[in-house]
């Protein structure tokens, strides 16, 4: 392909998800892919990290026995040549909201590419479930059409249009493709948090409510946010940065300053 962006493409539901085979092949219409995913179902493990795996060549690329954090490590590192963008997805479930931003594989892989300074877009999507589990819905290449279609855009521009100067990456989420391209909107991730435990005889059983509420009519979720911009169909694209820093601590220097003076030592400045 001679000048073609070169791209790293994992994912978190294993190398043979559907999701991955979508982006897969929308990509490599516009880029040189090399696919560095786990062998297996890996979602919701977050960045969590091996210290020794194994490494099969698979038909996509290479699937690895680890995490999507190990993936991106040994991709940056020993199995692709220095990519100019990391994909991770696309995620059978949607990662909206702030809470999931540390428990979500897809979104764990981003963050892992940020740290090594390398632009990424972390793509999911969501599926809404009945009395079907989201593990056990069928889904084809066609359902993935939205995730396809807005990630293939932003690899293909998001860096020349400079989106990374101020994003460590991007998470995207998208609605099933029901025939027609959704809308998109800019989005913060939604600060809503539900999970809740009962003990059920000697167990306890976790529960994320979030998701019973998705309903466009009733979701409590403000204008702007993730969650209400999927709930009501469109695309939604979070600009974010790792690591989660705040610039604003004048309260904490506060109290930092009470901390010194009552034990009598200094507080160093920052350079």
């Amino acid at each position: 392909m001679g000048d073609a962006l070169e791209v790293l493409l994992t994912n978190d539901d294993g190398i043979d998800a559907t999701g991955i085979r979508a982006v897969h092949d929308a990509l490599t219409d516009i880029a040189d892919v090399t696919v560095v995913a786990p062998s297996d179902d890996r979602s919701a493990c977050g960045r969590s990290i091996s210290h020794e795996v194994d490494v099969f060549e698979h038909e996509l690329g290479y699937a690895v026995a680890g995490t999507p954090a190990d993936c991106v490590v040994a991709g940056l590192t020993e199995l692709a040549a220095d990519p100019d963008l990391v994909v991770a997805g696309c995620n059978r479930g949607a990662n909206l909201g702030e809470y999931v931003l540390g428990r979500s594989g897809t979104i764990g892989a981003a963050v892992e590419a940020a740290f090594f300074e390398v632009p990424a877009i972390a793509t999911s999507m969501y599926v809404p479930i009945d009395e079907t589990p989201l593990c056990e819905t069928e889904l084809t290449t066609d359902d993935y059409s939205n995730a396809t279609r807005v990630t293939t855009f932003l690899v293909e521009n998001a860096l020349e249009a400079d989106v990374f100067d101020h994003a460590g990456y991007l998470n995207v989420n998208v609605p099933i493709a029901d025939g027609s391209a959704a809308p998109v909107q800019i989005t913060r991730p939604s600060k809503r948090y539900a999970m809740d435990a009962e003990r059920i005889g000697e167990s306890i059983h976790l529960n994320d409510r979030i998701w019973e509420t998705m309903d466009p009519a009733i979701i409590p979720d403000p204008e702007g946010t993730d969650r209400r911009a999927v709930a009501e169909g469109r695309i939604s694209i979070s600009p974010l940065t790792a690591p989660h820093s705040t610039l604003e601590h004048e309260s904490l220097e506060r109290l930092v300053t009470a901390y010194a003076e009552s034990n009598a030592v200094d507080v160093v400045e920052a350079e």
